[in-house]
Order: structure tokens, then sequence, then C-alpha cells
């Protein structure tokens, strides 16, 4: 390669290195299409397992502040430890799940969009456009408390107010043991995610769906209900008429009949747990979860870009062993790209900007050229298909992306 003068930054990106085979390709990307093109600043973050247990996870806290500080991050995948990870990593504790932690300090919805390519055709026949997942990025089960319950207990809900009053509610009489889970969620975070998802409508004119299940938790799903309809019709809906989009409430078992059923081309705005859930198979349903760019959006404007998967434990140990692994790295690679852009623009770079462009262009030329890794070779369409390792997938965009600058 001829010799390249590189683009500079003048505000760093927040980066969090993440866990097993992502934290592998996330070195890979920035060794191989970054580095060589950019005077990269970063503030740097060890969000591995093992940092994350030394620090106490104060790591991870330190990161999200550091977020809000300069607006921009981008996040490799992370684990949240289960039972058996804590006896893996011989951790202290079963610590929480960093991206709930940092969601909750940035008070963000994360948006998930399908990376579309050429060859790679949707479960779905119907689904033309992409569909954009919003996310709520705060409480619910996600902040929960729970507690074994053992057989002849009563569990009550108990709210003490400002004033000293009370009010219970009776959870449950257990005439056998069982289990009990306290969720909540606030008025003010409803109003962001409400209004970070009107914005992204208007933003990409696309429509927007809402749903919840407000039919069973009359109290809980249909606060969601009203707040999005309340702010919907004092704050955007002649924005929205202007705009040519429309915005509607349903169920979500309706709501999912109707995207099954649709050629996509909306953002489908779910509650926590929920937009986990359905992201996943729209990710699958598009191709690969590995196709799925991921970025949390803030109400002060502070974005974290990601990618929407796990860290792909399996290539990890293969990894480990001296195998070759064929591991899709278009989420972690775009998780870059958006983050770049998104620094290229508010600083005014538009070089980093460009290339942030151009980067992932050459990565959707090589797939559709037939040069891909394992997942998306198995159900690509084209019959000119060269299947490659993971590294080497890296190496082929890199080519095309020398012929874009």
């Amino acid at each position: 390669m001829a010799e390249y003068q590189k683009i500079p930054m003048q505000t760093p990106l927040v980066e969090m290195d993440g866990d097993e085979m992502t934290r592998i390709l996330w070195k890979m990307i920035k060794d191989i299409l970054i580095l060589p093109y950019v005077d990269l600043k970063t503030e740097y973050y060890d969000l591995g397992l093992e940092n994350r247990d030394r620090t106490d996870d104060r790591v991870t806290v330190e990161s999200a502040m550091a977020t809000k500080k300069y607006g921009v991050a981008v996040k490799c995948a992370t684990i949240t430890p289960n039972a058996a990870r804590v006896e893996e990593y011989h951790l202290k504790e079963m610590w929480k799940s960093p991206n709930a932690t940092i969601r909750a300090i940035l008070d963000g919805t994360v948006f998930r969009t399908p990376i579309i390519v050429k060859g790679i055709t949707p479960f779905i026949p119907s689904w033309k456009k992409p569909i954009t997942i919003a996310r709520h990025a705060y409480g619910d089960v996600y902040k929960n408390t729970e507690a074994a319950v053992p057989a002849g207990a009563k569990a009550e809900l108990l709210i003490t107010k400002a004033d000293g009053s009370e009010e219970k509610h009776l959870i449950h009489d257990f005439k056998t043991s069982g289990i009990i889970q306290g969720m909540h969620n606030l008025d003010s975070s409803i109003e962001s995610f409400a209004r970070a998802c009107f914005n992204f409508a208007l933003d990409t004119k696309q429509d927007l769906w809402f749903a919840t299940k407000d039919t069973i938790s009359k109290k809980y799903d249909h606060r969601f209900k009203d707040i999005f309809q309340e702010i919907y019709d004092g704050e955007y809906q002649e924005k929205f008429q202007q705009a040519g989009i429309e915005y509607f409430y349903t169920l979500i078992d309706d709501a999912v009949a109707r995207v099954v059923r649709s050629e996509g081309g909306y953002i489908w705005a779910c509650k926590n747990y929920d937009g986990d859930v359905m992201s996943d198979m729209v990710a699958t349903a598009f191709g690969s979860l590995a196709m799925m760019t991921s970025v949390l959006v803030s109400p002060d404007g502070t974005y974290e870009y990601e990618a929407a998967h796990g860290t792909v434990q399996l290539h990890y140990y293969k990894h480990l062993k001296g195998e070759k692994t064929s591991t899709n790295s278009m989420a972690t690679l775009f998780a870059w790209t958006g983050a770049l852009r998104k620094r290229g623009e508010l600083d005014g770079n538009d070089a980093l900007a460009a290339f942030a462009d151009k980067l992932e262009k050459a990565s959707i030329d090589t797939i559709e050229e037939g040069v891909m890794t394992g997942d998306l070779a198995s159900m690509s369409s084209l019959s000119n298909i060269k299947k490659v390792g993971s590294e080497e997938f890296l190496l082929a965009v890199n080519d095309r992306l020398q012929k874009l600058l």
C-alpha cells in the first residue's frame, strides 16, 4: 500500500474493549482497517470480565461517565456472567450486565437495524426493507430484585411514601414455595424513550410502531402507552403529519403478527426485554445476529455504538486451540464505522465521516462479491462463494477499501 496520509481526529472516542472472540476481532479491525488510515484518538477502557472483576466493576461506570463527557463511544461485546462464568473466571461475584449499567447511566434508547446485503435473503420473504428495533434501555427485568419464597410465606408490594404513609398490595399467598420478582421504571426515562423514538422516526422519515401488553399489565405497561400518546399528541403529531409518517400503538402480540406480514421499512419501539428478544429475532430472520447495527442514543445527544451479539464463545475456544475461525465481524466493524462517522459529524471532520462510509461500502462489496465468513456462506444465494476465515475477510475488505480511498 502506498503511504497514506492518516485522517486526523480532534476529539477522542471512548473505546470499551470486551471479551473472548469479539475482543480478538476488535484488535484485528483496528490493526487492519483503522490504524493504517486514521490517527486514532481514544480514551480506552478495558471491559473484559477479568478487569471488571479486578476493579469491582468500577471500570464500567467510568467508561459510561467518559461517554457522557466525550459524546461518542464504541463498545465491544462483553460477558454478562452466570454461575458457570463465575466459576470459569474465578470471579468475586456475579457482576451485572455491563450494557445494563451503561444504559442506565446514559438513559438512552437502543436502535438496532439489520445490515442488508445482496445474496442474503431474509427468512421472511415479504421483508424487503430493514426493520429498526427501538429498545428502551432502562429498568424492567434488567434492574430487578428477585427472591425465593418459602412455603407458607406471604409476599406484598410495599410503597412507603414521602410523608411516611404506606401502601400495600398483595403479590401472593404462597401455599408452596415459589419465587418473586420486583421491577420498576421511571416516568422520566419513559419520556426520554418516547422522544428518542419520535425524533429518530422524523430523522429517518419512517413510521413508528409502539407495542406493549397493556391489557394484562394495566398500570405498568399502560403507563408506557399513556406517556407515548401524551408526548405524541402534544409535541409530535403535527411534525409527523408534515413528514408524511405515522405513529400508532398496538398490543405486542398484534405487532408481531403485523411485523411478519409486513415488508419492513419502519421503526418498532419495544420495552427493554421485548426489544432484547425482538432485535435478535429480526436480526436472525434478516440473516445473522452479526449483521445488526446497534446504537444507544441519549436525550443529551450522547451516542454509544456496539455489536448487537455476544462474545462468540465457541469460536474463542477454537481460537485458543490454534484452530482457524470464520467469525463474522460485520456488526463489530459497523460499531466502529458508526462511532467514527458520528465523531466526524460532531467535530465537522468530513474526512473521518467519509472514511466510515467508504469502509462500510468496502465491507458490503466484499460480501456481495462472494467473499464471506461461514455463517453468511451457509445462507447465501450467490453462486460464487468463497468462504474465508476471520482475518482473511478483513484483509479482503482492506483490499477493496484501498481502491475507494
